[in-house]
């Protein structure tokens, strides 16, 4: 954690001088820098990973999840963005045949999600929940803090302002298709998902 804190991925070498022990030994508990990541990231995200709501009203349930938890992003930011750095490099490996590690898995969020738009179930289309559900994806997790923060020079706070407002706009949109009435669509009518 403290290595990453720092501002990088180690390597299980790395991990071995800072920690004192010897490479064999960290090796033995962290075989490749996907397992490394996969450790710090369990660590930091624990509390997130278990949030339950007794919420039943399912636009009350979405902000609360980012409210209660939202924030652990700002708090865990370097780990978080090492986990991303980290699957972005042996994406590119991957593609060049180049990988010679188990690939680090992200995806962590859509159980969290699932749990948090549960109540939307009956409510929306199945076709809009999952919609939904992969729209709050975009928003949930470290990505927003990279963008508005290394592009437009934001403040934590201001990131989750903003990712407030767009949780509430994605959920508002979603009950607003549900209200309305199937209407005979313009022959030109661009739509995403044509499914």
């Amino acid at each position: 954690m403290d290595v990453i804190r720092d501002g990088h991925v180690p390597s299980i070498a790395e991990v071995a001088v800072r920690a004192r022990v010897s490479r064999a030994t960290a090796y033995r508990y962290f075989p490749s820098r996907s397992v490394l990541i996969t450790a710090v990231v369990n660590t930091s995200l624990a509390p997130v990973r278990s949030w339950q709501s007794k919420k039943m009203d399912g636009h009350a349930r979405v902000m609360e999840m980012f409210t209660k938890t939202f924030p652990s992003f700002k708090e865990f930011e370097p780990q978080l963005r090492a986990a991303v750095q980290l699957s972005l490099e042996q994406w590119a490996l991957e593609r060049a045949g180049l990988l010679e590690e188990e690939p680090y898995r992200r995806g962590h969020r859509i159980g969290i999600l699932a749990h948090a738009v549960q109540p939307f179930e009956g409510q929306l289309k199945p076709r809009t929940l999952d919609k939904l559900r992969k729209a709050l994806s975009i928003i949930y997790g470290i990505e927003p803090h990279m963008v508005l923060k290394d592009i437009w020079g934001s403040s934590n706070r201001e990131v989750e302002s903003i990712a407030l407002w767009m949780a509430d706009a994605l959920v508002s949109a979603a009950l607003r298709e549900a209200e309305c009435k199937p209407i005979k669509a313009p022959k030109k009518r661009w739509d995403p998902d044509p499914t």
